[in-house]
C-alpha cells in the first residue's frame, strides 16, 4: 500500500492562480473522495498527481517518492503503481476489449507495445487480461469493439485495464460523471471493491455528494483552488457539503471568498 502526500503545492496558468498553497495527506489504503464545483481545481490536482502538470512550487509524493520533481524513467516508474480511472475512458474504440485491456501491462513490461499486442502477448499476460475482465464482469464482451459498449460496460473495461496495471495507488478523475445514476453507482460499487480487495490508496474526484458518503472512508473539499474541507465521511454534514457549491468557487471568478481578489485575465482554468 502506498501513501500521498501533498505539501504547499502551488500552481499558475499565467497569472491565474489556480493551486493554492494546498496541504493533504493520503494514508495507505484510505479511500478519499475529493469535492468541488467546476472549476475549482480538482482535475488541475488530479494531473499534477499523475506528473501531467508540473506546479510552480510545492511536492507530492507517492509512496514517499518525489513526483513533482521526477523526469524520464523516475517518473515511469512512479506511473507504473499510479491507476488512473478517466472520466472519458480513453480506450482505443476501434480495438477489442481485450486489446484495450492488454494495453494495461503495456508499463510493466520491457519492449513496449508489441509485447501487449494481442497476437504476441505472452501466454501469461492473456491469461491475466481475461482474469481482469472477469472480475469486472465484461470477459464475455472480449471480442467486442469497445465503440460498441455502452458508457458503463467501457468504463468496466477500464478498470479492468487499469488491474492489468498492478497499481497501488488509483487516481479517479470523476469517473461517473458520463454515466446515468444506475450505472454509475454499478461503476462505483465495482471499483471500490476492487480497491478493497488489493488494498489500494484511491483518490476519487466525484459531484455526487450522495455517492461521496457512501463510499468515502475520508470526504476531502475544494473551493477556488484550496482546500477547505477534510473530515471523516461520518462526520460530513449536508450543510458543510453544499457549501462547497455555493458562492465563489471557481479559481477564475471575480472574488473567491478568500480576501485574494480576481485575476481579470480572461484565462479559464479547465472544468473540475
Amino acid at each position: 500500500m502506498s501513501s500521498i502526500k501533498i505539501s504547499g503545492l502551488n500552481k499558475y496558468y499565467g497569472a491565474l492562480h489556480v493551486l493554492r498553497s494546498l496541504d493533504l495527506t493520503i494514508g495507505a489504503g484510505e479511500g478519499v473522495v475529493l469535492l468541488g464545483a467546476n472549476g475549482c481545481g480538482k482535475s488541475t490536482l488530479m494531473k499534477c498527481l499523475n506528473g501531467l502538470e508540473r506546479p510552480q512550487s510545492g511536492t507530492i509524493s507517492i509512496d514517499d517518492k518525489d513526483v513533482t520533481s521526477a523526469k524520464g524513467k523516475q517518473l515511469r516508474s512512479i506511473r507504473r503503481d499510479v491507476g488512473v480511472v478517466f472520466q472519458q475512458f480513453n480506450l482505443v474504440e476501434n480495438l477489442s476489449v481485450f486489446q484495450n485491456v492488454l494495453y494495461g501491462a503495456m508499463g510493466q513490461r520491457p519492449g513496449g507495445l508489441l509485447t501487449v499486442w494481442n497476437s504476441l502477448a505472452p501466454n501469461t499476460t492473456r491469461e491475466k487480461a481475461m482474469h481482469c475482465l472477469e472480475r469486472v464482469r465484461m470477459a464475455d464482451k472480449a471480442g467486442y469493439r469497445c465503440r460498441d459498449l455502452s458508457g458503463g460496460q467501457q468504463q468496466r473495461v477500464a478498470i479492468a485495464r487499469m488491474l492489468m496495471q498492478n497499481p497501488k495507488v488509483i487516481l479517479a478523475d470523476e469517473p461517473v460523471a458520463s454515466l446515468d445514476p444506475k450505472a454509475g453507482r454499478e461503476v462505483m460499487d465495482l471499483l471500490w471493491e476492487v480497491v478493497t480487495e488489493h488494498k489500494m490508496t484511491v483518490f476519487c474526484s466525484l459531484h455526487q455528494l450522495d455517492l461521496a458518503k457512501n463510499y468515502a472512508d475520508r470526504i476531502v473539499g475544494m473551493k477556488a483552488g484550496r482546500i477547505v474541507l477534510d473530515t471523516q465521511q461520518v462526520n460530513a454534514d449536508n450543510e458543510s457539503l453544499a457549501e462547497l457549491y455555493q458562492g465563489d468557487t471557481r479559481v477564475d471568478s471575480a472574488s473567491n471568498g478568500y480576501g485574494l481578489p480576481g485575476v481579470g485575465t480572461g484565462m479559464q482554468e479547465e472544468p473540475a
